[in-house]
C-alpha cells in the first residue's frame, strides 16, 4: 500500500509513525511537504537565542494520558519537559483578573462588577424561569449564558476581537466543551472575594525544555525524514484506476492534512457544489509577535487575555520564556504577541506591529526601553471560524472526499478545531482503519 499524506505536520507525521510502529512498511509512506521544514501549525522559531512557537503558543496536555505519554516519548521522554502550573489572567483596564472572567469578578471596580454580577443572576433566572435553549448564534448565546454585564465588558469585546466579526454570524455550536460553565454560586462566592476553582481544565501543562513546542514534531519525524519531501508542495491529485497520482506519481492510497479550501485547485473532479463547499469554509489567519526583552523575570503567569480595545488589536499575550528557561538567554525574557487576522485578507504590514507594541504597552505589560527586538511570523490558516455554514460545508466536503477515496485528517485537513493531542488521537485512529484496510484488501 504505497501512502502519500499530503501535509508533514502534527497529524501527518503522527499518523506516520503509528503506521510504521504498527508494521507498516516505512518506505511505502511519502510525505509531501511544502514547507522547508517539517511541523505545520507546531512549528517553532529561534532568534539570537530567544524561542518562540510561530503560530500562537502552544502547551503540551490531553485528557488522554497515553496519548501524552506518546508525544512525550517521541519527543525525548519526560526527563525532556518542563512541567508547568497554568496561572493565567484577564488584563482589564490596570488590573489583572482571575480567568474565566465570571470567577473573576471580585477583582473588578465596584461598577463593572455590579454590571456584571446583576446581568449573570438576571441570565440564570431567566433560564431557570422559562427553559430556554441555548440560542444558536454566538452572540445571542452570550447574553442567553452570561448576561449583559459580562457580555459588554468581556466576551463581546474579547470574541469580536478574534474571530474578526460580527459576533450573530458566528455559530454557538463550538462552545461546547471549550467555555467554561461556572454554577452560579461560584460566580457569586468570587464576586464576593471567596476563591473558587474556576477553569480547571489545564490546569498542569508540559513543555520542552528545549526548541519549543516544535521539539514534539522534531521527534515525530525524526526517523521519517527519508519519507518527507521538503518544499514539495502538492500540484496535483488525480485519480488513476484503483489508486491516485499526486504530482504525476502512482499511489494506493492519498491521506490529506493540508486545508480542504486548496482541494479544489489541486484535485481533478470535484464536482462544482462540492467544490463551492470546500473553498467557503471558513477560518482565520494569525500573526505572532516574538518580543525579546532585556529584562530578567516575568511574573509567574502563563499568558493573558486582553479584552480591551484601547489594549490594541492583540488578544493574547503569551509569557513565552516561562514556559521554559530554554526559550530565552539567561537574564533575558520574551513575549509572544498574538493577532489574528480575518482568513482570505491580505498579510499584514509593518503598521500592525507598531499597533500591537502600542497596545501592549498601554496595558502596562512592558516598556518600550526593554525590547530588544521583535521577529515576526504569519500563517494563513490557524482558527477554524464556526460560521452557520461550516458544518454544512465540512459535510458535504468530507463525504465527497471519504466517497472518493481521500482520507481527511487534521485541523484544517478534516476542519476539526483539534489541538495538537486531538491531531495525535484522529492520527491513531486513522492509522488502524488503513491497517484494517490493508489486512482485508
Amino acid at each position: 500500500m504505497k501512502t502519500a499524506i499530503l501535509g508533514a505536520g502534527v497529524s501527518g507525521l503522527a499518523l506516520a509513525r503509528r503506521l510504521v510502529e504498527a508494521g507498516f512498511a516505512q518506505a511505502n509512506l511519502h510525505l509531501f511537504e511544502a514547507s522547508g521544514e517539517i511541523g505545520g501549525l507546531c512549528r517553532s522559531r529561534t532568534v539570537d537565542g530567544f524561542t518562540y512557537d510561530v503560530s500562537g503558543g502552544h502547551v503540551l496536555f490531553s485528557k488522554d494520558a497515553d496519548t501524552m505519554s506518546w508525544m512525550k516519548a517521541e519527543a525525548g521522554g519526560e526527563d525532556a519537559f518542563v512541567r508547568r502550573n497554568r496561572n493565567t489572567r484577564i488584563r482589564f483596564d490596570d488590573r489583572f483578573v482571575h480567568y474565566p472572567f465570571e470567577n473573576g469578578l471580585g477583582d473588578l471596580p465596584d461598577q463593572p462588577r455590579f454590571e456584571c454580577i446583576k446581568g449573570y443572576v438576571h441570565a440564570w433566572h431567566q433560564r431557570e424561569m422559562t427553559g430556554s435553549s441555548a440560542p444558536t448564534d454566538f452572540a445571542a448565546w452570550i447574553r442567553w449564558r452570561f448576561g449583559d454585564g459580562i457580555a459588554d465588558h468581556f466576551m463581546d469585546p474579547y470574541n469580536e476581537k478574534i474571530w474578526k466579526r460580527p459576533l450573530g454570524e458566528i455559530s454557538s455550536g463550538w462552545v461546547a466543551g471549550r467555555v467554561p460553565d461556572a454554577p452560579v454560586d461560584d460566580v457569586l462566592k468570587a464576586a464576593i472575594g471567596v476563591p473558587t476553582d474556576g477553569y480547571t481544565h489545564q490546569s498542569i501543562f508540559y513543555y520542552p525544555k528545549q526548541g519549543g513546542f516544535q521539539a514534539i514534531t522534531d521527534g515525530l519525524g525524526s526517523t521519517l525524514m527519508d519519507q518527507v519531501r521538503l518544499s514539495t508542495p502538492v500540484q496535483s491529485v488525480v485519480r488513476h484506476g484503483e489508486g491516485w497520482r499526486v504530482n504525476g506519481e502512482d499511489f494506493d492510497h492519498v491521506v490529506n492534512t493540508i486545508a480542504m479550501n486548496h482541494l479544489p485547485d489541486l484535485l481533478e473532479g470535484i464536482p462544482d457544489d462540492v467544490a463551492a463547499a470546500m473553498r467557503g469554509l471558513s477560518f482565520n489567519s494569525i500573526v505572532c509577535y516574538l518580543v525579546a526583552l532585556d529584562r530578567d523575570e516575568h511574573p509567574d503567569l502563563s499568558w493573558i487575555y486582553l479584552p480591551q480595545h484601547a489594549q490594541g488589536p492583540v488578544n493574547r499575550v503569551t509569557y513565552m520564556s516561562n514556559y521554559s528557561p530554554g526559550n530565552a538567554p539567561t537574564g533575558k525574557t520574551s513575549f509572544l504577541l498574538e493577532v489574528t487576522v480575518p482568513g482570505g485578507a491580505p498579510e499584514p504590514g509593518p503598521e500592525l506591529e507598531e499597533e500591537a507594541l502600542a497596545g501592549v504597552e498601554h496595558a502596562g505589560l512592558l516598556k518600550r526601553e526593554e525590547i530588544l527586538f521583535t521577529d515576526r511570523s504569519f500563517n494563513r490558516y490557524a482558527y477554524i471560524v464556526y460560521d452557520h455554514e461550516l458544518m454544512d460545508r465540512r459535510k458535504v466536503s468530507i463525504d465527497w472526499c471519504e466517497a472518493n477515496g481521500i482520507e481527511p485528517l487534521g485541523r484544517f485537513g478534516h476542519y476539526d478545531y483539534f489541538n495538537s493531542d486531538q491531531c495525535v488521537i484522529a492520527a491513531t485512529e486513522l492509522a488502524q482503519r488503513l491497517l484494517a484496510k490493508a489486512h482485508t484488501g
